[in-house]
């Protein structure tokens, strides 16, 4: 069974955090991940280690 695809993986607000934090849109889609409940499910559906990666990467808590 192919794992379900989130759009968060190819999300276009995400790309440019990577490319420069402090943007505003950056900010605006860090702030965005504390309540969405679409980043919250791909979130969950990580790794352990896929996690702790995200958590360093996206300055999450």
């Amino acid at each position: 069974m192919e794992p379900k695809k989130y759009s968060c993986v190819e999300c276009k607000m995400r790309r440019k955090y990577e490319e420069n934090p402090r943007s505003f849109i950056a900010r605006f889609w860090h702030w965005h991940t504390s309540f969405c409940p679409g980043w919250k499910k791909y979130y969950n559906s990580l790794s352990e280690e896929d996690k702790s990666l995200m958590k360093e990467k996206y300055n999450l808590k």
